[in-house]
């Protein structure tokens, strides 16, 4: 059972300077990076302009992962 995020997690994950520094993590992971790879193959992404569609794909294919 998950637990509701406390306001100073949720308010630090609405920050948008927050969000980008963690998709930028995120994109630097090896993790991604072969996830990216089996789902696009070697289309490049410039982790300036990451989609945030595709980091929360990730990191939801991520989480079912961990949690089955």
């Amino acid at each position: 059972m998950s637990r509701p995020l406390s306001p100073q997690c949720s308010d630090s994950l609405s920050d948008p300077e927050t969000w980008e520094s963690l998709k930028r993590v995120i994109f630097s992971s090896s993790g991604f990076s072969r996830w990216h790879q089996e789902r696009l193959g070697h289309q490049g992404i410039d982790p300036n302009t990451l989609p945030d569609e595709l980091v929360r794909s990730y990191l939801r294919e991520t989480l079912e992962t961990l949690a089955y």
